[in-house]
């Protein structure tokens, strides 16, 4: 692995499998698709190695309405934000320039400096309407 984490086989698999999925996933969702090529991985390990990647900057780790944790690929992900439908748990990600700039605006209007921040946008998605 990188960024100073020791490699093992477990970890070895379980980066394969996160990197294979495009999609905000669950500890769980994740826990049953390792499972699937990798019986012997337990629930602990997938949960502990997660937090490790979220703490090296190879997993991003936010959590989203009705503080379910889900976790995306930190790396080749720009800055975007996130549309989450409230019936089926559904993630959209968007990028909008015209937000950014309006939240820059207010930070500087407030002499405040920016650090991090997120959108998230809570709705029902076309497939629920």
């Amino acid at each position: 692995l990188t960024n100073g984490l020791k490699y093992t086989g477990q970890r070895d698999q379980m980066l394969d499998s996160f990197l294979s999925i495009e999609k905000h996933i669950t500890i769980e969702e994740l826990d049953n698709l390792i499972k699937k090529k990798s019986p012997q991985i337990s629930y602990a390990t997938v949960y502990r190695t997660m937090k490790l990647l979220s703490e090296c900057g190879i997993a991003k780790e936010s959590k989203f309405h009705g503080g379910i944790t889900r976790y995306e690929h930190a790396y080749d992900h720009g800055h975007h934000d996130h549309l989450v439908c409230i019936k089926c748990g559904s993630i959209k990600e968007f990028e909008n320039d015209q937000i950014e700039v309006i939240q820059r605006k207010i930070a500087e209007e407030n002499n405040f400096k920016v650090e991090d921040h997120k959108l998230e946008i809570y709705g029902i998605c076309s497939r629920c309407q």
